[in-house]
């Protein structure tokens, strides 16, 4: 058999909520066993089944809207589903993974379950049976459930082998894993103790403890105490988990079921049958069981099951060996989870690996002389056992009562070589490294609520770096609509901000994103550079360095050194053109092909002057080695210009300044960036001149030459010779030389000669960007604020945010983390993994997702409220055509009638029916609801007619859709 890795964990068992409390339950010797609560039954009403037993806290709490879920069909839900479902979500989050990326996947669904008790329960009454009964109460439908609302295609099954029924589910999912059928598997079971039912037959059986506790392998032992439980793990092949980079609690080497047959009575236990499934399962996995150091047992703590357990134990494990086998048995801090005790003793086994440390069994300080467990090679583990180093292996047993015995073996998870940056990233760079730590969740109030989570668990590490635990969140909690995202440090900063937060409402106030952020790149031209532009990011970034690279090693031909080492280095050469414009569009690629391997993509490209190359680039109209060697070429030409001209920013328009410019020859407009905001160029002499007639209006900028001028004319001569390879821009190039978006252009000699002496249209650009693609984002693609400030002094892009990844010398690493939390918050799902180095790329865990308690789905007289039948809501409800309408809705009778028909089907408080409120995916309809609905709205509204589903469905989107389509309904047969 290969080997299984467990991936992700979750569980809830009386008295332990979560896999963390399950485990400190374990250490500190707990246990969960309470007084019946009342929401169950009237414990003095059943004197014969005892007062005690393992009830999970708030098992009536169910998060219905995050599942999309109504509220009727929550309440007729089997209350095993409804626990599932949240623990299936956070099982695979503990994988490192959001579980909405597994949706559409071939992954696979095994639950153990036993029994049928809700379906008992609620499908008695034939009166009160509806469809939701139908599919809520039927045990076969716990896997489906879990298929269903997370989207996987893979096997999906409940299983029923009574008590072991959840680890012959963990046994069908390894092999399914194993033969290729899926990939990744949830595997578990659940149980909840729904009536006395069940403990009425353990005590005529004589098997029911008078205590209500299991007391496994003890002198005391007197029965079983029956227990709630839900646990799930996530499963995937060993070498696929470990390519991954996933944490792995425990290895499931191997697994073995078979069946008692015809023993001493069909739910008597059977030696010989536990024996060979021991074996069966050691051969499976290769392993003798003289290596197996511990066996957490099914020790119910009955009489006869103890003895025959322990004798097939010591059967297989009485062999030569340095020290006994040790047993022991979680029932005896949970009571008998029945469907969910194998996964109980699972979970266990694996954290016990994992932490490389065995809980103690609770009630062995009496262990029962009569099992003879010192000659059978076995011990009772009295007290926590720690594990050496090294490969340790164990066994799980779980026992059906109708005779499906299972054996799992597991080994500790395999020692992973540290990544190649690990002890690298041990020193200050790993300590100040940024991230983008990301929290996400269906709505604003959850938002809230799993920020204030994740803050008090982040409190409690040490405080520390920040990346690792950022990448993390980027794997796992970033797939729900509402999000939060803030660029960090360390540990402190992070549990400031996450507190900040979630006591404020800054984050539900932004909303949730409806769709991707469109984004446009601004790329700065010539005067924005200064000696070591971008070295906080190129320090910081491994992508921006590789980046830089590229286009370092594409003009080093050209220039004959290099241009990082020039502009890293901090050398003022830096502001000759020979080197400014090569150094310039080294940064503007670099910083934009950062992005894009982020994932942004732009919808849009607009480059100032020079940068109209890497825009060029970034459009895919220019190749890097083909704009390198222009670049190269047009500084060249520029450097040998001479000297003596230069430009000035004016505070006015292009109109005021055309007599001051007719009275000065060799002047002229170089660029218009804005109504009021346009640059001239020309002769120094003449630029002085018109800049004191401009009383305070003129700035002189901190270029060489009269770019965008005649003076540039030997430079446009120059480039006209050149023979340039390119194509039409695949992504829209608003032209700074045309003043309009290209699409079929090409971008050849004729256009970079003119491109060099004719005015930068920066403010005609802009418009036709903004007009073509309305971005919500603009991206400044350079090493300092430019265009940005121009873009917001002329106003041509109101209501756009605006992001630059290095705004200046002082820029690191943290703006473009906080320019790639700004998207993400936007609506772009990033590629984060580029984000990090290697060294930060390890799995750090997170707390997880917190549902709601608001709503709870149990009532333990009716279970489940009946919907009113649709003659009985026909006869109540106003009609449109009688002037119905109680001032709600608008005052819109059809509306209002919509309402109340999908409050019924539905069972949604009127609230929550806005008109933009969706029936799938806000409120939960399936097609069986909307029949019911169908019927319901036709009752309410006869003057509409018999309206068939097909012409319905169009109309589905929203409550106001439905209601606009049946007022066109209503006006056309009135008509």
């Amino acid at each position: 058999m290969g080997d299984v890795a467990i991936v992700g964990i979750d569980c809830a068992f009386p008295g332990a909520a979560g896999v963390q409390a399950y485990w400190d339950l374990l250490m500190r010797g707990g246990d969960g066993i309470a007084p019946v609560p009342a929401q169950r039954w009237e414990a003095r009403d059943f004197p014969a089944v005892g007062g005690s037993g393992g009830f999970i806290d708030d098992a009536d709490v169910f998060d219905s809207d995050f599942f999309s879920v109504t509220p009727r069909e929550a309440a007729a839900m089997d209350p095993h589903h409804r626990l599932l479902l949240p623990c299936a979500w956070r099982a695979l989050e503990d994988s490192g993974r959001a579980p909405g990326d597994l949706a559409g996947t071939e992954t696979g669904v095994f639950v153990g379950v036993m029994g049928g008790e809700w379906g008992r329960l609620t499908m008695s009454d034939l009166a009160r049976v509806t469809p939701m009964l139908g599919s809520g109460s039927s045990a076969g439908m716990a896997a489906n459930r879990i298929s269903y609302h997370f989207n996987l295609t893979g096997p999906s099954l409940a299983v029923d082998t009574a008590c072991s029924s959840s680890l012959v589910a963990v046994h069908l999912a390894a092999g399914s894993l194993l033969s290729g059928e899926c990939d990744t598997a949830l595997a578990g079971g659940v149980n909840i103790v729904l009536s006395p039912s069940l403990g009425m037959v353990y005590g005529q059986l004589g098997l029911a403890a008078a205590d209500g506790r299991c007391k496994p392998f003890s002198a005391d032992a007197d029965g079983i105490g029956r227990s709630d439980g839900v646990g799930l793990v996530v499963l995937r092949r060993l070498a696929d988990a470990l390519a991954d980079g996933q944490r792995i609690y425990a290895v499931l080497r191997g697994s073995a079921v078979n069946q008692d047959g015809r023993s001493n009575g069909v739910i008597a236990p059977n030696r010989w049958s536990q024996q060979r499934v021991l074996n069966s399962a050691y051969r499976r996995a290769g392993v003798a069981p003289d290596r197996v150091a511990f066996v957490e047992a099914h020790g119910t703590g009955t009489v006869l099951g103890d003895a025959i357990e322990c004798a097939a134990l010591g059967a297989v494990h009485a062999v030569p060996r340095d020290t006994p086998c040790a047993i022991g048995s979680v029932k005896g801090n949970l009571g008998h989870t029945e469907g969910a005790a194998g996964i109980a003793g699972l979970i266990k086994t694996a954290l016990a690996l994992h932490h490389r440390i065995v809980p103690a069994s609770l009630f062995a300080d009496r262990e029962n002389p009569q099992l003879r467990l010192g000659e059978r090679g076995l011990r009772l583990l009295k007290a926590p056992m720690r594990l050496p180093r090294g490969e340790t292996l164990a066994g799980v047993s779980s026992f059906g009562m109708g005779g499906t015995n299972a054996h799992a073996v597991l080994g500790s998870a395999p020692r992973t070589p540290r990544g190649a940056g690990a002890d690298g990233a041990r020193g200050r760079a790993a300590r100040d490294a940024v991230g983008v730590f990301t929290v996400s969740a269906d709505t604003p109030e959850a938002l809230r609520r799993n920020l204030a989570a994740q803050a008090d668990a982040v409190a409690g590490r040490p405080r520390g770096a920040a990346a690792a635990l950022c990448r993390s969140s980027n794997l796992v909690k970033t797939g729900l609509p509402h999000r939060f995202a803030v660029a960090v440090r360390d540990t402190g900063e992070l549990v400031e901000a996450l507190r900040r937060a979630a006591t404020t409402d800054t984050a539900a106030e932004q909303g949730r994103p409806w769709g991707r952020p469109v984004v446009a790149f601004l790329f700065t031209g010539q005067g924005s550079e200064y000696p070591g532009m971008t070295a906080g990011l190129h320090r910081e970034s491994p992508l921006y360095r590789r980046h830089l690279a590229e286009a370092d090693e594409a003009l080093a031909p050209y220039l004959g050194e290099s241009v990082r080492d020039l502009v890293l280095g901090g050398d003022e050469r830096v502001h000759r053109p020979r080197f400014a414009q090569p150094a310039l569009f080294a940064v503007g690629y670099a910083l934009a092909r950062t992005l894009t391997s982020l994932g942004v993509t732009p919808a849009a490209v607009l480059g100032h002057s020079l940068g109209e190359y890497a825009a060029a680039v970034t459009a895919g109209a220019l190749g890097l080695e083909e704009a390198a060697r222009l670049v190269a070429r047009r500084a060249a030409l520029t450097d040998e210009l001479p000297a003596g001209g230069g430009m000035i920013a004016t505070g006015t328009g292009p109109g005021e300044l055309a007599g001051l410019l007719a009275a000065e020859p060799g002047t002229a407009v170089a660029a218009v960036n804005g109504p009021s905001d346009t640059v001239v160029s020309g002769p120094l002499d003449a630029l002085e001149r018109i800049t004191r007639r401009l009383t305070g209006r003129g700035v002189r900028l901190p270029v060489t030459h009269a770019f965008h001028s005649p003076l540039m004319a030997p430079a446009a001569a120059g480039l006209r010779t050149e023979t340039v390879r390119c194509a039409p821009p695949a992504v829209p190039l608003a032209s700074t030389r045309h003043g309009r978006v290209l699409r079929h252009d090409l971008m050849d000699a004729g256009y970079w000669a003119g491109q060099i002496e004719e005015p930068v249209l920066m403010d005609t650009a802009l418009a036709a960007l903004v007009a073509d693609v309305a971005p919500t984002h603009l991206i400044e693609i350079g090493p300092r604020r430019v265009l940005l400030q121009i873009a917001a002094r002329g106003g041509r892009a109101p209501a756009v945010e605006h992001l630059h990844p290095a705004p200046g010398p002082a820029a690191t690493g943290l703006e473009l983390a906080e320019a790639v939390a700004a998207l993400y918050r936007g609506g772009l799902d990033p590629l984060w993994e580029e984000l990090y180095e290697p060294g930060h790329r390890g799995v750090e865990p997170l707390a997880p997702y917190v549902f709601s308690s608001a709503r709870r789905s149990w009532d333990r007289e009716s279970f489940v409220q009946p919907a009113r039948p649709a003659t009985v809501a026909a006869a109540d409800a106003p009609h449109p055509a009688d002037g119905a309408g109680d001032g709600r809705d608008g005052d819109d009778p059809v509306l209002h009638a919509v309402v109340q028909a999908v409050a019924e089907v539905g069972g949604h408080p009127a609230e929550r029916l806005v008109r933009e409120a969706r029936f799938y995916e806000d409120l939960g309809f399936d097609s069986v609801m909307v029949m019911q609905l169908k019927n319901r709205v036709e009752a309410r509204l006869p003057r509409v007619g018999e309206v068939s589903v097909q012409e319905m469905l169009p109309a589905l989107r929203s409550v106001g859709a439905l209601a606009d389509f049946l007022s066109d309904v209503l006006m056309a047969r009135s008509s």
